[in-house]
């Protein structure tokens, strides 16, 4: 005989409240992305710009666009049309005047209509910089240098999800297969500590694990050698494992102070901690595999060479490359332009693991140390804007 057991009627309620709830359709998810039409002339300080400074680097991508198919979407989901509606434009710009900033200026406001970008309606967002570092190196190990770069390893299998769903495109997973089975691959601390030794990968040798930590962050750079030659090494493929910036690691073990962290802080503070050095650094467990870079430099994720202070990296899930954005922020803090507007027309050509949203930039500043004094201080918030051709239908970018 079965045990009775009783239920008050507020018990009997609640289950079926639950019950309907499942039931109850919910309202769709505001899209990740929506733009909003908005005139030229109230772009904030569009009319002080010199557009011509940012043709160069439109041009790099019309040449990467015009070897596509005609038909091929550009920007997820075809957020930017097709190729197709982009070559006539590419035409017209190749043959502005260089330097003539009127004229690139009314090619921009013909051929173009600027939106502007909100993140679920939110259109503030955070805008940050990088750079290319310059690292003394060798080409083979040394007294001096010991800290390797390696190129792609054959066993790294990187897979694009969207083969298999399409509601998972622009994702991809990366590892090696062990008993056939697809494993994650070695991390940045297994890597560093000689997972890879041994096996030839060795692109070049630096002397400093911390510059070559940064390097990684950067995802590109030169190697200055002893008789005067360099290499520019570029990303070829990454470790699939997780980025986490270790300035918020070390924000949140109290090492910095809320408004101090920048790239110059976090490499003195890892100098100035070598026992603790490498377990912070470590806290990153993503890592990336170089290639020699032939050429100008460095390349960014449409495979165009990048041009200082008017290429931007985006989120490329959100985003489309190639196509002009106006940048509406303010120079980072502790340089002589501080705070003061930094509003120019810039062209989408690259990624980044941190960069993730609808309002996320990150602008290259160049090469070198003074890039580096830019781009290790920029965190600022700030807007954008996408200039579409004309013919291109809107449409906003959903979440899956």
């Amino acid at each position: 005989m079965y045990p009775t057991i009783a239920i008050s009627r507020q018990v009997l309620l609640g289950l079926v409240m639950i019950l309907l709830a499942g039931c109850v359709e919910r309202p769709p998810k505001p899209p990740l992305l929506t733009l909003k039409p908005i005139e030229f002339s109230k772009l904030p300080g569009w009319s002080a710009d010199d557009q011509s400074q940012a043709l160069p680097a439109l041009l790099r991508s019309c040449a990467r666009l015009e070897k596509q198919p005609t038909d091929k979407p550009v920007g997820p989901s075809g957020l930017a049309g097709k190729v197709a509606d982009w070559l006539v434009l590419c035409q017209s710009a190749k043959s502005l005047p260089a330097g003539d900033a009127a004229a690139a200026r009314r090619f921009f406001e013909g051929a173009f209509r600027p939106y502007r970008v909100a993140d679920r309606n939110q259109p503030d967002g955070l805008f940050t910089g990088y750079y290319e570092p310059e690292l003394e190196g060798a080409r083979t190990p040394d007294g001096n240098h010991g800290v390797p770069l390696y190129r792609r390893p054959d066993d790294l299998v990187t897979v694009d999800l969207g083969d298999f769903r399409a509601d998972l495109k622009g994702d991809s997973i990366a590892g090696r297969v062990i008993d056939g089975q697809l494993k994650p691959y070695y991390s940045y601390q297994e890597i560093d500590e000689g997972a890879l030794k041994g096996k030839g990968l060795e692109l070049a040798w630096v002397a400093d694990p911390i510059d070559a930590f940064f390097l990684h962050i950067q995802g590109s750079g030169r190697i200055h050698f002893a008789d005067g030659s360099f290499m520019r090494v570029g990303y070829a493929a990454k470790n699939g494992q997780p980025f986490v910036a270790i300035g918020k690691t070390l924000l949140d073990q109290g090492e910095l102070q809320k408004g101090q962290v920048t790239t110059q802080s976090i490499k003195a503070w890892l100098r100035a901690h070598p026992d603790r050095a490498a377990s912070i650094m470590y806290v990153n467990r993503s890592y990336i595999f170089y290639r020699e870079i032939q050429g100008d430099g460095p390349v960014g994720a449409q495979g165009v060479a990048l041009t200082p202070g008017r290429s931007l990296a985006v989120d490329t899930k959100l985003m489309p490359l190639g196509a002009p954005v106006w940048l509406d922020t303010t120079w980072p803090a502790d340089t002589p332009e501080a705070d003061r507007p930094l509003q120019r027309l810039v062209v989408a050509q690259d990624t980044g693991g941190a960069i993730k949203g609808a309002v996320r930039g990150d602008i290259f500043f160049g090469t070198g140390e003074q890039a580096l004094d830019y781009a290790g201080r920029m965190k600022q918030p700030g807007r954008y804007y996408l200039l579409l051709p004309r013919d291109v239908a809107v449409k906003s970018v959903a979440e899956n």
